[in-house]
C-alpha cells in the first residue's frame, strides 16, 4: 500500500463533469489498494471572479479580507468533489487550510508555509477515508486565513506530499507533462520522461508555467517525487526528481521564454562604492525583482548600468531608477520594454563544453542580436528583441535536436 497525494487544478475542476472525472480516477487509485490525499484548486475561473469582486468593492482591499475571499473558491471544489466520491459509495472528507491544519506566516497573499499538522488527516485515512484539501491556503498563529499566491496550491500539494511522507505527489494538470518547449510554438516539442529539479526550477523561473517554482523548491527540499500528469488521459507523465547520470546525457533538455520582462539603463553612472545600493535598494523596498545586470567596464570614473525587470513593474520601476539616477548624479536612463529572454536549460552543461557558443552562433545565423547575457551552471539566457522569441524559440528547439529527444532516450 501507497500513500498518494493528488493535486487537480482549476482546468480540471472546471464543470460537474469534470469534477466526477476526477471522482472517477481518484476511486480507481484508492481501488489499487492506496491512501489517497486530493488537493484541489478552485473551479477553473473562480478566483479571478472573486478577484474582480474585491477590486469592484474598493480600489485598496484589506489584504485579510482579500484572502477570506479569494480562498472561498477552493471550499466550494473540495466539498463537491467529497460529495461525488461519496455519491459512488467512498468515505470522503474535505479539509479547509485552517482544518488540516497548514500554519502559515501572515505575508497575505504571498504567504509561506511554516508547519502542517498531520494528525487530523492520519486518524481518517486510518478509517478509510479519502481526505480532499483545499490548495491555496492555510492559517497564520492568529487564526487569520491566508492565501499562498497563484499557484500555491501546486505548493500545497508539495507540502501535504512532504509532511505526510507521501511516496508520491502526482501534479494533474491540461498537459501531459512538461516539454521541450510551448508545443504551441514547436510543433514537435517532446515531452520528457524525468527532469531534475534544478532543471524544472530553472524552466519555473523562465517562464515555464506547467509547475508553481514555490511547489519545486518545496519538492526539492525535501525530496519530494513529482509526477506532472494530464487529467484528462492515462498517458505517463514527466517525472521530476533528484538528478540521475541518465540526465547528464542531454545536453540541453528544454527551451524557455519570458516575454514578461523590460529593460533599463542607467548611462554614466559614478563608479564609487555604495553606487549599487542606491540604485537597486529602491526598487527593492518597492517590491520590483531585478533580473538580469550587467555593468560595463569604468572608463574614465563613470560605467552603465543595465538590467532588466518584470514588463508589468516597467513604468512604475522606471519613475523609480529616473529619481534614482538623478540623485546619484548619472547622465540618463535609456529604457526598452520591447525584449524578450530566451533560455536554455540542461544538468548536461556542467560536464559538455560548447553549448553557449552553439546557442550564440545559432541566433546569430538568424540576424537575431543578443542585448544580454546571463548564464548559470545550468542555464544560458539571452535578452532579445520580442518580435524574434518565436523564431529563436525554434531555431534552438532545432538546433539542439530536442525534436527527438524521446527517440534518443528510448535507444539509452
Amino acid at each position: 500500500m501507497a500513500l498518494v497525494v493528488q493535486k487537480y487544478g482549476g482546468t480540471s475542476v472546471g464543470t460537474i463533469e469534470k469534477i466526477q472525472n476526477v471522482a472517477r480516477r481518484v476511486a480507481r487509485t484508492y481501488d489499487e489498494g492506496n491512501d489517497v490525499i486530493v488537493v484541489v484548486s478552485a473551479m477553473a475561473g473562480e478566483t479571478d471572479k472573486l478577484v474582480g469582486l474585491a477590486n469592484e468593492m474598493c480600489e485598496f482591499p484589506s489584504e485579510r479580507e482579500y484572502d477570506v475571499l479569494v480562498a472561498s473558491g477552493e471550499q466550494v471544489s473540495i466539498a463537491l468533489l467529497s460529495m461525488c466520491l461519496q455519491s459512488m459509495g467512498y468515505k470522503a472528507k474535505s479539509y479547509l487550510g485552517w482544518q488540516v491544519p497548514i500554519y502559515t506566516d501572515s505575508a497575505f497573499s504571498t504567504a509561506r508555509i511554516k508547519e502542517i499538522r498531520d494528525d487530523n488527516i492520519r486518524e481518517d485515512l486510518r478509517s478509510g477515508n479519502i481526505i480532499v484539501v483545499a490548495g491555496f491556503q492555510g492559517i497564520d498563529q492568529d487564526g487569520n486565513i491566508a492565501t499562498l499566491g497563484r499557484g500555491g496550491s501546486d505548493t500545497s500539494a508539495v507540502a501535504v506530499a512532504a509532511a505526510m511522507k507521501a511516496d508520491v505527489c502526482e501534479i494533474y494538470t491540461d498537459v501531459d507533462g512538461v516539454y521541450t518547449t510551448d508545443p504551441r510554438i514547436v510543433s514537435n516539442a517532446t515531452k520528457v520522461d524525468k527532469i531534475s529539479y534544478d532543471e524544472m526550477l530553472e524552466m519555473a523561473s523562465l517562464g515555464a508555467k506547467v509547475l508553481q517554482i514555490r511547489s519545486v523548491e518545496f519538492a526539492k527540499k525535501y525530496d519530494v517525487v513529482i509526477h506532472v500528469r494530464s487529467s484528462f488521459n492515462d498517458n505517463q507523465g514527466t517525472l521530476v526528481m533528484k538528478e540521475d547520470a541518465d540526465m547528464e546525457t542531454v545536453l540541453v533538455s528544454g527551451i524557455a521564454f519570458n516575454k514578461n520582462e523590460a529593460k533599463i539603463s542607467v548611462m554614466k553612472v559614478p563608479d564609487t562604492p555604495g553606487i549599487a545600493s542606491k540604485l537597486f535598494l529602491p526598487l527593492s523596498e518597492a517590491n520590483i525583482t531585478v533580473d538580469m545586470i550587467i555593468q560595463n567596464v569604468s572608463h574614465e570614473g563613470l560605467t552603465d548600468m543595465t538590467f532588466t525587470v518584470p514588463r508589468t513593474d516597467f513604468k512604475k520601476a522606471l519613475k523609480i531608477v529616473e529619481d534614482s539616477a538623478e540623485k546619484i548624479g548619472a547622465e540618463k536612463v535609456i529604457s526598452n520594454e520591447n525584449i524578450a529572454k530566451v533560455s536554455i536549460i540542461g544538468v548536461g552543461m556542467r560536464s559538455h563544453s560548447g553549448i553557449a557558443s552553439k546557442m550564440f552562433s545559432t541566433l546569430a545565423e538568424e540576424g537575431v542580436n543578443i542585448q544580454m547575457i546571463s548564464t548559470s551552471e545550468i542555464k544560458v539566457s539571452c535578452i532579445i528583441d520580442d518580435k524574434y522569441t518565436e523564431l529563436a524559440v525554434r531555431v534552438l528547439h532545432d538546433a539542439f535536436e530536442l525534436g527527438q529527444i524521446e527517440a534518443a532516450e528510448e535507444n539509452l
